[in-house]
């Protein structure tokens, strides 16, 4: 019976319909494509015995460092202490950042042991600094290991696994952080809904994306964790994000009945984690863990390679603020970013600033919004427009109409380059960039790659119908690289396979006109030298309605930057 070899530290009572194991008892699998199916599937997920030995295989087939720390190792240093009476009271690393060894299903007294492993992880992996999702995970682990022994060597292989491009948990502040900041890039961008409902209702939108690990890993009840780990252990790091967001969209649905919400009050986000926490911690009354995983492996997301790269860009942005290691106020209020006795612009308000912040890449979260040029002061001139803006990445492009509407753009690359492309106008900038309108509705409008994931890998060759393949017309603009290096690597465009570049033509600008957004038979904003008059329609870059007005006449422009906080 199961109880006998990988029940050792269960509390049998605890486990519901997972106590009785049922189904298949052996599996004769070796492809990883056929693994990952079964996991999915749930193969092995209502046979207890068969979970511990799918499990034990799979971390064996981790790729380690060529010294990783085994099971001989633990019984060597905690020698007879197994045997001494357990004690939950041998405080846990500060690197665990105060979180405890959830109990899930495990015996009262298997929570010392879960200390004990834990404790004896860090005296054998120094370089740990930051690893707060390390107690859930041993916890987890301990359901399915004969003993401490086995448990601490397969926490071992997780953490020393060394393939390049995966990683199985976060072992550094810097890695933690960047992935905070990744999941609230994911969730602004795939869970739009959601993402609009946190904005509307709590007071500081990173804070509570600072949880989304925990969410997983620690507030999911076991019998959802396990089928998670399922998947986990065989695809890795992103089933967490997927999860997580698949999280995120049922506490939407759950708060607003499937209406988008409205007036909603702003409140503490204390009082907005714990209501998700509560929520997650109670999933199992309506959505089974079947369910959960369904929605999770629904969410369209761009592929792990692509989440790698904004988590490398994460890191690189928190680096280069100096934000390597646990300070107290690393996380600063977005609100606090737009403080409104000195946030000044005569187009939007701080309320309306501080809704297109929550739009703008996590990276820019800790810096402040700098006006580089207005026309109120610095005049209706292009070429004033430039100097002022040049030096500068990203903007920000603000324009209200002689008829009171207000519409705009986040242009992630600098508009010096748009000098790379000679006396040619030409397109330059990243899958970043979007158009929005805040009067008379607001509504953002991204690149069309990010709604159609399939446009990335969809290839066919031009046609004579393609506007693409007429060398006069715009879409033939030329679209000169960047350097890799200097590229904002999420969702630029020479890591897809785009079927034209009309899909992709996010900014240009020349001595007469600036552009954003092409492809198809407009533009979705177009402004004169004089930047005087405009007009707007849709394009194929952001497949957006007209912004206002298809021509209008400018009252107002303001460019912003992005002022680092950090360095003030």
């Amino acid at each position: 019976m199961a109880e006998d070899e990988y029940g050792t530290f269960v509390d049998w009572s605890q486990m519901g319909d997972l106590a009785t194991s049922s189904g298949p008892t052996k599996l004769d699998c070796k492809e990883l494509k056929e693994f990952k199916q079964m996991a999915r599937q749930g193969y092995w997920a209502k046979n207890h015995k068969l979970r511990a030995q799918v499990y034990q295989q799979l971390i064996k087939t981790i790729p380690c460092r060529t010294v990783t720390p085994d099971a001989e190792v633990y019984r060597d240093i905690i020698g007879d202490a197994a045997a001494k009476k357990p004690s939950s009271h041998i405080p846990l690393p500060e690197f665990v950042d105060g979180n405890p060894v959830p109990r899930y299903c495990l015996k009262v007294e298997a929570v010392a042991s879960a200390h004990r492993i834990i404790n004896c992880v860090a005296g054998q992996f120094p370089d740990i600094s930051h690893c707060p999702s390390l107690p859930a995970l041993t916890a987890l682990l301990l359901h399915f290991s004969k003993d401490e022994a086995q448990c601490f060597e397969h926490v071992s292989r997780i953490l020393a696994c060394n393939e390049p491009g995966k990683r199985l948990l976060d072992q550094t502040f810097l890695a933690y952080e960047s992935s905070c900041m990744t999941f609230g890039d994911l969730a602004n961008k795939y869970c739009t809904a959601a993402h609009k409902l946190i904005v509307a209702t709590a007071q500081d939108v990173v804070e509570v994306y600072a949880d989304w690990q925990r969410w997983v890993l620690g507030d999911l009840p076991f019998a959802h964790m396990v089928r998670v780990l399922d998947v986990y252990l065989v695809e890795g790091y992103k089933v967490l994000y997927r999860v997580a967001i698949a999280l995120l969209k049922f506490y939407r649905k759950h708060k607003t009945g499937g209406q988008a919400g409205q007036n909603q009050q702003r409140l503490d986000s204390g009082k907005i984690r714990s209501d998700i926490q509560a929520f997650i911690k109670g999933i199992g009354s309506t959505v089974t863990p079947e369910k959960l995983l369904e929605k999770s492996f629904s969410i369209r997301l761009i592929s792990r390679k692509e989440i790698t790269l904004l988590q490398v860009t994460n890191e690189k942005s928190l680096q280069q603020k100096g934000i390597t290691v646990k300070q107290k106020s690393v996380r600063r209020n977005v609100q606090l970013a737009l403080d409104p006795d000195t946030f000044s612009s005569e187009i939007v308000s701080a309320k309306e600033m501080h809704d297109i912040w929550s739009w703008i890449p996590e990276r820019f979260a800790l810096c402040q919004p700098e006006l580089l040029f207005t026309t109120s002061t610095h005049g209706c001139s292009l070429s004033r427009f430039y100097s002022h803006c040049e030096g500068h990445e990203p903007t920000l492009l603000l324009i209200r109409t002689t008829d009171g509407d207000v519409c705009g753009a986040f242009l992630s690359s600098d508009w010096e380059e748009r000098k790379r492309g000679g006396n040619k106008l030409s397109y330059f900038g990243t899958g970043e960039c979007f158009v929005f309108r805040l009067k008379p509705e607001m509504e953002r409008y991204e690149w069309v790659v990010i709604r159609h994931p399939e446009l990335a890998s969809a290839i066919r060759p031009a046609g004579p119908d393609d506007p693409a393949a007429d060398p006069s017309a715009d879409q033939s603009l030329p679209q000169p690289d960047k350097p890799p290096g200097e590229l904002s690597p999420f969702l630029a465009t020479h890591h897809f396979n785009l079927n034209s570049k009309n899909t992709s033509m996010f900014m240009a600008g020349s001595f007469d006109s600036i552009i954003v957004g092409g492809g198809g038979d407009s533009n979705a904003l177009f402004i004169d030298a004089e930047l005087n008059h405009g007009h707007t329609g849709r394009c194929a870059t952001f497949d957006n309605p007209p912004l206002c007005k298809e021509s209008f006449q400018i009252s107002l422009l303001e460019a912003w930057g992005f002022q680092d906080a950090m360095a003030h």
